[in-house]
């Protein structure tokens, strides 16, 4: 049933209200209320307490069953679905929400709201579907985290309507994405702290100059040089805050010898007065050196075999790998074909790790161009009965997919390969100092860790050595 079939079935027009035997000026009371509803949503339940999503991120509702198994899946998702032609995936919830799923035969039809995030459609079945309620939206209230079971960040906020207290969802945050005005906000935040840095690098060059006009030509030559000292500490500082600021990159000692490095071959580029970023643009300029061999795509086969002479032997019967910040499955895949390769009488395990919820969704469904099925990986891929290519089933299985914030607390077992190329510079000093305290307490003996091209983990007292053009550490 549609939204639109669900509103005409659930309306209750004005002529029907006056048939309850309202006085005159109670109809018009109930009019006026009527009139100056500015927002509806979908109510529904889930484990038995009321919850609701705004009817605009809602396409239609169903009764939907008989999911279609995504191997290595996450726990919450029960699958895909064929609607209408469109193949979409399932997502529970109750088990997203940690809520328990009471037990029922598997041939009942779910409870399904299919609902619209960006231009990405989505089953999410809940316990019960209830109605359309229209209310003010100036009556929403912010959340609270006593409301609900569920985290503050995934509730937009809670509104009362016909004696119900219902938590509202922010179904953008719960799939990982932001909102146009969080967008405006971000890019608001980013220019007003470059304006200020601006303002402050001005005022700290023209007390420069004006302490070195008063003094003797000595003093001023000092002083001169004392403010380039300054401005160049300023202008680096404020590189370090607009990164952080615009693009979540944080200089630690991780970073802090590739961004200075960067920085003189970016006075350079723009002229030594010209180094403060004045866009968003200028970030992205900064850092485009940043990014590792291959970062965005499948790998290239020269790169793959500089990978695999770096990797140690090992005889051992299980091998396992943990990937964080695996995003939508590009790098997990070419290191699963790598080491079958590398490894062929080892059972290999990958975690993959990410907290974008929709890259780890996606990634197990993963076609292929006919170009990347002619290259290197042509071994490891199979034609579906649509003509796409694919992965193979053994490379699939050797893969796991979920979603997890991995600087949280970690249930894997020790470890032989860490790849984590390019994460742990986007991560606050605190969290990487936790992330790396995590690779040396997990690896094994004999484990290597891989980082990206322009990271430098040695600073937790692990062994750093380079093989060919890859740098390799080790306890």
């Amino acid at each position: 049933m549609t939204i639109q079939e669900r509103l005409s079935a659930l309306a209750t027009t004005t002529e029907e209200i006056g048939g309850k035997n309202l006085t005159p000026e109670q109809l018009e009371e109930e009019k006026r209320k009527n009139s100056i509803i500015d927002y509806k949503m979908v109510t529904f339940s889930l484990a038995g307490k009321d919850y609701a999503i705004d009817i605009m991120n809602i396409k239609e509702i169903a009764k939907a069953g008989h999911f279609t198994y995504v191997p290595n899946s996450l726990p919450f998702v029960l699958g895909v679905y064929n609607l209408r032609g469109e193949i979409i995936p399932i997502i529970d919830l109750r088990l997203f929400f940690n809520i328990e799923v009471p037990e029922h035969d598997e041939n009942v039809l779910e409870n399904t709201l299919i609902v619209l995030v960006g231009d990405q459609m989505f089953g999410v079945v809940v316990d019960e579907i209830d109605k359309v309620v229209g209310i003010q939206k100036n009556t929403i209230q912010p959340p609270h985290p006593l409301f609900g079971d569920i985290n503050i960040k995934y509730i937009y906020g809670v509104v009362e309507a016909e004696r119900h207290l219902y938590v509202l969802l922010d179904i953008d945050k719960i799939f990982g994405l932001r909102t146009p005005e969080e967008e405006q906000s971000l890019a608001e935040s980013v220019q007003a702290q470059m304006e200020k840095k601006q303002a402050l690098a001005a005022e700290a060059a023209a007390a420069a100059q004006s302490a070195a006009a008063a003094k003797e030509s000595a003093a001023r030559k000092k002083a001169a040089e004392e403010a380039a000292l300054k401005q160049a500490a300023a202008d680096f500082n404020f590189i370090s805050d607009s990164l952080k600021t615009a693009k979540k990159f944080f200089v630690s000692d991780v970073t802090a010898p590739w961004v200075r490095k960067r920085y003189e071959e970016w006075k350079q580029e723009r002229g030594a007065n010209n180094t403060q970023f004045s866009s968003e643009s200028d970030a992205d300029a900064f850092l485009k050196p940043f990014y590792s061999r291959c970062n965005e795509g499948f790998w290239t086969e020269k790169y793959a075999n500089e990978v695999s002479a770096a990797l140690p032997d090992n005889s051992a019967k299980n091998i396992v790998v943990w990937n964080p910040g695996c995003g939508k499955g590009f790098e997990a895949y070419s290191l699963a074909c790598l080491l079958k390769k590398r490894y062929p009488n080892a059972h290999v395990r990958i975690y993959a790790h990410d907290i974008d919820l929709l890259s780890v969704s996606n990634a197990p469904l993963m076609t292929v161009s006919e170009a990347v099925s002619t290259d290197w990986y042509q071994p490891y891929l199979t034609k579906t009965v649509t003509g796409d290519y694919t992965f193979s089933k053994e490379i699939k299985d050797m893969v796991m997919f979920e979603y997890h914030d991995c600087v949280n607390t970690n249930s894997l077992p020790d470890i032989d390969i860490i790849f984590a190329r390019d994460i742990v510079s986007f991560l606050p000093e605190a969290s990487q100092k936790t992330m790396l305290a995590d690779f040396k307490e997990k690896l094994k003996g004999n484990g290597v860790v891989i980082a990206g091209d322009n990271e430098d983990i040695s600073v937790n007292g692990m062994k750093k050595k380079s093989v060919g053009s890859i740098t390799v550490y080790t306890k």
